[in-house]
């Protein structure tokens, strides 16, 4: 089974219980860490934002409050139940957003379009990054800044806790809560072949965005990235 197989049928098995699954593994840091990274998104009102992997809609809608009514925000997912997900929990808060499924690699949207493009824990899921990022670079207006939030290098002495709970815990947790922990141990592995924050921070400086810039959480459990188009 490929990335992209696995990919999707890790996210069809968990989509249903993922907003609980989300709260226990982070303890509920992850929304703190979204919280955080619109601060350094900086969305304002009148702005056209894509939020690309949106998952629960978490972003999507923090983003919203900010940009409408005078701007658009577009989510994205390559997973369809993920996406209905979303769509259906920005629903229950009262924002009706349009939607596309899409490969982020190939992203339907002209050159130029977007102010801001946001990415939460979406990237490591990614076959092929570059194209990914330089899709995203692509979308963006000359000004425009890309956010990547997602987990990264833990602080070296953190190690082996951190591993002990991401290969010990998570998948029990995914066994009891979301039934797969075959699911929860992808996420672990996939987050230690992800790069590191300097990796992903040139990775971003590649694909010709400038001003880069890396904001460490909780010790680099999580990193924003971020970078401008000029």
């Amino acid at each position: 089974m490929n990335k992209a197989q696995t990919v999707r049928r890790v996210f069809d098995s968990v989509a249903e219980r993922y907003d609980v699954m989300n709260d226990l593994m982070s303890l509920g840091l992850h929304r703190l860490w979204k919280s955080f990274t619109i601060s350094v998104a900086r969305p304002r009102a009148g702005e056209r934002v894509l939020d690309i992997a949106t998952g629960s809609g978490d972003l999507a809608a923090a983003l919203a409050r900010r940009v409408l009514p005078g701007g658009e925000v577009w989510i994205t997912d390559i997973n369809r139940r993920m996406l209905e997900r979303g769509r259906d929990r920005l629903l229950d808060r009262g924002l009706t957003l349009p939607a596309a499924q899409c490969d982020a690699e190939r992203l339907p949207f002209p050159p130029g379009y977007f102010d801001c493009v946001t990415v939460g824990f979406g990237l490591r899921n990614m076959t092929r990054k570059d194209a990914a990022l330089g899709e995203m670079a692509r979308v963006l207006k000359p000004g425009g800044r890309l956010v990547v939030l997602e987990f990264s290098k833990v602080w070296k002495p953190l190690e082996p806790a951190y591993d002990w709970y991401s290969f010990k815990v998570l998948p029990w947790l995914g066994d009891k809560v979301a039934g797969d922990a075959d699911a929860y141990r992808y996420l672990a592995e996939s987050i230690r072949q992800h790069p590191d924050q300097a990796t992903l921070a040139e990775m971003l400086r590649a694909v010709g965005l400038a001003e880069v810039e890396v904001f460490n959480l909780a010790a680099g459990v999580v990193a924003v990235h971020r970078g401008y188009r000029f």
